[in-house]
């Protein structure tokens, strides 16, 4: 069965490859036109209106060129991050207008997008669109083979396909018929085969300019870190206030309550005990309710069960509380250090909320493994999907909490269901059992 497999993804990928090549060949036409648009926009420096016009025009060409590389990541394997150091807003000033031209004219991805529009049209039809080229061409040859070629011949055109000669003594020559009918069907074959490799060719191709420079990279890194910086902070400011709330109306109003309560029963002790008895009774039933409140905003804080035991047993636990059947599968080789695990934890306690409030679902199922240097959790549902992350189910919050870990989070949620979460956390696990 797996060797079955492996040949019909080999059967696949070379199917598909020659017409996802073409298909990125004829992106160069609407890239042709946003190079255009820059070019003149350019040229326009020279009157001055260009420091106007080639912000817009260079947007514009950012644009497409993130669809091409979004389908260039798709279609040939080769991830392209965006590569633009970062550009504030241009406001109405005309100071604003000025500096954010500088800053576009500064960013060397701005030429090295210039230099892909310019020469993309041809390398792309040296690569992508060679396979399907050939193909095309070698279809034309059979087609010469079947009925073209005696056409050509009546008409008394001569015309040549590769070296075989089509005339009008074409369809007398059995031999020229059967060449062409074979170095058609060579055509084909090669070009099936050399799909895949054209795409891998291009993708390289597209990452090497349209991928992020060594200044870039620094750049995009440190606003990274500057944004999860400040998300973090907002999240430990959000958690601290939480914590003061819940404090002030849960344990410490009853704390209150029950020194109140207390300074009434010494009053009430020689007066009337009887009613000291039934209030000192109620102070104790308010003081197990405040205790099991501090056990509660505690496990909120840090669940003793992550600190004891690790992730895979405090999900378990989360578990065992769910409403919905949730099954577990954990793949370890030990613990990930305290910050991660605790992330990741409430990421998934977030997600087991989600689903049981929004999903719908029937069955849930978690599954958490590490690998390649990557802790990666994974939340499944059969419930009726369309989630999203504007739907105010707090995937925002889990995309920032594991952000400060550089770590992602992805959603596959098509309308029916179901229900794919997905969080991926770099960091290593050292190879020792569970404590």
């Amino acid at each position: 069965m797996e060797g079955e497999l492996t040949r019909q993804t080999w059967f696949v990928e070379r199917t598909r490859a020659p017409w996802r090549g073409f298909q990125l060949w004829l992106l160069t036409f609407p890239t042709t036109l946003v190079m255009s648009l820059v070019t003149s926009a350019l040229s326009a420096l020279s009157f001055g209106v260009g420091i106007l016009l080639v912000p817009p025009a260079v947007r514009a060409a950012r644009r497409q060129l993130d669809v091409n590389r979004r389908l260039i990541g798709e279609w040939t394997g080769h991830h392209i991050e965006r590569p633009y150091l970062p550009v504030p807003a241009a406001d109405r000033g005309a100071s604003d207008k000025v500096s954010c031209f500088q800053r576009y004219m500064a960013d060397p991805a701005t030429w090295r997008d210039l230099a892909w529009m310019a020469a993309d049209p041809f390398v792309a039809l040296f690569t992508v669109a060679l396979p399907a080229t050939m193909i095309l061409y070698g279809f034309w040859g059979w087609n010469l083979t079947l009925w073209a070629g005696e056409a050509i011949g009546i008409l008394g055109w001569t015309e040549f396909y590769g070296f075989i000669a089509v005339d009008v003594d074409y369809s007398d020559s059995q031999a020229s018929k059967v060449g062409t009918a074979v170095l058609g069907t060579m055509f084909i074959v090669v070009g099936f085969l050399i799909g895949p490799k054209m795409l891998d060719v291009y993708g390289r191709w597209g990452r090497s300019l349209l991928g992020p420079t060594e200044k870039s990279e620094l750049a995009l890194r440190v606003q990274h870190l500057t944004e999860t910086r400040s998300d973090a902070v907002d999240a430990s400011a959000a958690e601290l206030r939480r914590i003061e709330r819940d404090l002030h109306d849960g344990a410490q109003a009853r704390l209150v309550a029950m020194g109140m309560t207390l300074g009434a029963i010494e009053h009430l002790l020689d007066k009337d005990p009887d009613k000291a008895r039934l209030l000192l009774a109620e102070t104790r039933a308010s003081s197990t309710k405040a205790l099991a409140e501090l056990r509660d905003l505690v496990r909120g804080i840090h669940p003793p069960v992550l600190a004891d035991r690790g992730i895979g047993d405090a999900v378990r636990a989360l578990a065992l509380d769910h409403p919905l059947p949730v099954e577990v599968t954990v793949e370890l080789p030990g613990r990930p250090e305290p910050p991660v695990e605790s992330a990741v934890y409430f990421a998934i306690s977030e997600m087991l909320t989600n689903t049981a409030k929004h999903a719908r679902a029937q069955r849930v199922w978690v599954d958490l493994v590490h690998r390649d240097g990557t802790l990666k959790a994974t939340v499944t549902d059969d419930g009726q999907g369309g989630a999203s992350f504007e739907g105010g189910t707090g995937l925002r919050g889990i995309e920032r909490r594991i952000g400060s870990f550089d770590g992602v989070l992805a959603l596959n949620s098509p309308p029916g269901g179901p229900t794919i979460v997905t969080l991926e956390v770099p960091c290593a696990i050292p190879s020792s059992p569970h404590p």
